[in-house]
């Protein structure tokens, strides 16, 4: 036996390059599996967690329109009956204030749609952009 034969071509004990690498990528590929399994695991959690959460507020919301009518209601009945006149005339006169509250509404909301938002961030994305236009055009006269 020649010497050369004898020695083992990994002495001391280390694995080769190729070895090392796919032991690192079967290391990272457990690793991610792992994590993966883990953050599925916690999303159906999480999933169920916002799936009530949004059941509520919407019960919630559902709720507080019912009591809404119903105080309208019991308000009409109870005005009708202090005033000495029948109910659909009141409720025709609620009904009108509810519509002139909600044009009032809109009239706001049209007035503030015309106004920009983020005025200053739109103000300094110009002058980033003019800055941009001025370094361009004085790269281009040096060059």
């Amino acid at each position: 036996m020649t010497r050369e034969s004898s020695r083992s071509r990994n002495p001391a004990g280390h694995a080769g390059l190729l070895e090392n690498l796919l032991a690192l990528l079967s290391a990272l590929v457990e690793f991610f599996e792992g994590r993966f399994a883990l953050f599925a695991q916690e999303s159906k959690g999480a999933a169920l967690h916002l799936l009530v959460l949004v059941g509520c507020v919407i019960l919630a919301g559902v709720l507080c329109m019912m009591g809404y009518v119903f105080i309208i209601v019991a308000a009409v009945v109870g005005l009708a009956h202090l005033v000495g006149t029948s109910w659909p005339v009141v409720a025709l006169a609620v009904a009108i204030l509810h519509f002139v509250i909600a044009l009032g509404l809109l009239l706001v909301a049209r007035s503030r749609i015309t106004k920009p938002v983020f005025r200053t961030s739109i103000d300094e994305l110009k002058k980033d952009r003019e800055w941009l236009k001025h370094l361009d055009t004085t790269n281009q006269s040096t060059s």
